[in-house]
């Protein structure tokens, strides 16, 4: 486990040192949730098994070929690894896109960054509707863009109605959808998404250049991070491309292929959308260490695809554990979850609980709307261990107290 060089604090002074920072970035801290060294880390979504041998040495070959080039500069169009995710989109989802449709990028981030870089900036918005990921603020503000919320509905799902009206108020040019949604685990139907699109394109961007005679409507980016964890029957964006040239479909290699320190992310769109994502990305971005690394994780998909399955049926049972729960007499609130992760609450003090669980070594997220946590799904021994400590918290009895009480009765 990771420990911070300096404890976060706000930017613009090293040692009495005043720099000449962006005034907006004055009283900002790092982004980031806890790394805390405890049992169970269940507060980043991580996938909780770590790759097999077989994986490993795959990507140890893939890595060591590479190696022996890393005096010259890597394919900066990284046409292989583009071709490989193009072919992975098409057996996770039947939709098959041209290697030259797909964007890759040093993590989900990077795409959105590059997204905004080309389709954000100084004068234009950002739209999306909360609570949801909370990195999108800071891309906009990283690119000079201004940036809005819309709401979602008590149930975290989106009012149709509501998001045509924002977006026709707005005027926005890069629209921000995440599904299945962060932190509430909500996937959007298609047609939701259709009506954004609708309404996207028919908005004219203040400063978009023009096409016979109206300017260009919105990009919508749909980030489906933990798509591969949509319940069956869940259809993913992707089916929407074909008819849809202003949409952008994003996925990341670090959730289903077990892969968070590879840091690849990726997306599919139109060729021309991604060939102006060309334009704003740095040269050679992405290493050849890590497109080998991609390309071995990759050839095992059948693999991991089985591991995601496992971890769907935990997921399930999670969710129908916590909502069977009493919590001062009230039952829990527990969003429907079509990600790796589970919001519940509500809570009079979330904090209170999010500590009792880590003073019983299990760490879980204190985000969301006031009164809600997230946890992630771990291992059945992990996620044992959260439903010990949880009871207790909310109890007061220790597991072992309860278990001999239990058995006595």
């Amino acid at each position: 486990m990771t420990t911070p060089l300096s404890a976060a604090a706000p930017a613009g002074g090293v040692d009495g040192a005043r720099l000449p920072l962006r005034p907006e970035l004055a009283a900002e801290v790092p982004y980031g949730a806890p790394q805390l060294d405890v049992p169970v880390r269940l507060n980043v979504n991580e996938n909780p098994y770590a790759p097999s041998e077989a994986v490993v040495a795959t990507i140890a070959r893939h890595v060591a070929d590479a190696a022996r080039g890393l005096n010259r500069y890597p394919d900066r169009d990284f046409a292989d690894l583009r071709a490989d995710l193009a072919d992975y989109l098409a057996l996770e989802s039947g939709v098959r896109v041209g290697p030259e449709q797909v964007w890759a990028a040093n993590g989900s981030n990077e795409v959105m960054l590059h997204l905004l870089q080309a389709f954000g900036g100084p004068g234009r918005t950002a739209l999306s509707f909360a609570p949801t990921y909370s990195m999108y603020p800071e891309y906009a503000r990283d690119t000079h863009t201004r940036w809005v919320t819309g709401r979602r509905e008590s149930d975290f799902t989106l009012d149709v109605d509501h998001a045509v009206a924002t977006i026709a108020e707005v005027r926005p040019s890069v629209i921000l959808l995440a599904s299945p949604n962060n932190p509430t685990g909500t996937a959007l139907p298609l047609a939701t998404v259709e009506a954004i699109l609708d309404a996207a394109a028919a908005v004219e961007v203040p400063d978009a250049p023009e096409h016979d005679g109206r300017r260009a409507g919105a990009v919508v980016v749909v980030d489906e991070a933990y798509a591969e964890f949509r319940r069956p029957g869940t259809p993913s964006a992707l089916e929407l491309l074909g008819s849809h040239p202003h949409l952008a479909v994003s996925r990341t290699m670090s959730k289903a292929f077990a892969a968070a320190g590879l840091r690849l992310g990726y997306l599919a769109a139109a060729t021309a959308l991604v060939d102006a994502l060309r334009v704003v990305r740095l040269p050679y971005h992405l290493s050849a260490v890590t497109q080998a690394a991609a390309r071995g994780a990759l050839a095992h998909h059948d693999e991991l695809r089985a591991q995601v399955r496992d971890l769907r049926d935990e997921r399930d049972a999670l969710v129908a554990w916590l909502r069977g729960q009493l919590v001062d007499g009230r039952p829990l609130q527990v969003a429907d979850s079509d990600a790796n992760f589970v919001l519940f609450g509500t809570f009079g003090d979330r904090h209170a609980v999010w500590q009792g669980l880590l003073d019983r070594g299990v760490l879980i997220r204190e985000t969301g709307p006031d009164g809600w946590l997230r946890v992630s799904v771990g291992t059945p021994a992990e996620n044992a261990a959260f439903r010990a400590a949880f009871t207790e918290v909310v109890t007061g009895v220790p597991a072992r107290s309860r278990a001999a009480t239990e058995k006595e009765d």
